[in-house]
């Protein structure tokens, strides 16, 4: 279980679209169902759609990271925001997720930004924490029926 290959961390490439948002809706449904209220769920679902995932890849880009031909992780830039960190499940507290953002972290400050910017969930507040992330503000989306999205803003400088 030691650090994975940076080597396997690549640009995501359009005909991998389903992959990702499968992976996406899989990480969402086991991380986030119990945690979030089941409205809230949806929305973090229909936040990371299809359309959503080509709309990032468009705008800015997409890596993904890769293990025995698979996609186990993913995660976008869109100018000084990072969108979208998934590390599927089975996959997670091994190091991909930190490797990930070590790169979508160089790439943000390769393009010139002085500070990465990021939502943070619930369960993944600790995790970015860890990275150096500072927790700026406390948000609540109501999604209806009486449920409500928590969630951070935050942010980190980058050297």
């Amino acid at each position: 279980m030691g650090r994975p290959d940076v080597h396997g961390i690549r640009e995501f490439r359009e005909s991998e679209l389903d992959p990702v948002w499968r992976l996406i809706q899989k990480t969402i449904d086991v991380c986030y169902s119990g945690v979030y209220p089941p409205r809230a769920v949806q929305f973090f679902k229909a936040f990371h759609s299809e359309t959503k995932i080509m709309e990032r890849y468009q705008e800015g880009e997409i890596l993904v990271v890769m293990q025995d031909g698979n996609i186990i992780a993913t995660g976008a830039i869109v100018g000084g925001d990072i969108f979208g960190v998934f590390v599927h499940p089975e996959f997670q507290h091994r190091g991909y997720g930190i490797a990930l953002m070590r790169e979508l972290e160089a790439r943000t400050a390769a393009k010139g930004f002085t500070e990465a910017v990021l939502s943070v969930s619930l369960p993944s507040r600790a995790f970015y924490e860890s990275l150096g992330y500072e927790m700026l503000d406390a948000c609540s989306i109501d999604v209806g029926g009486d449920e409500h999205l928590d969630f951070w803003k935050a942010r980190k400088p980058l050297t």
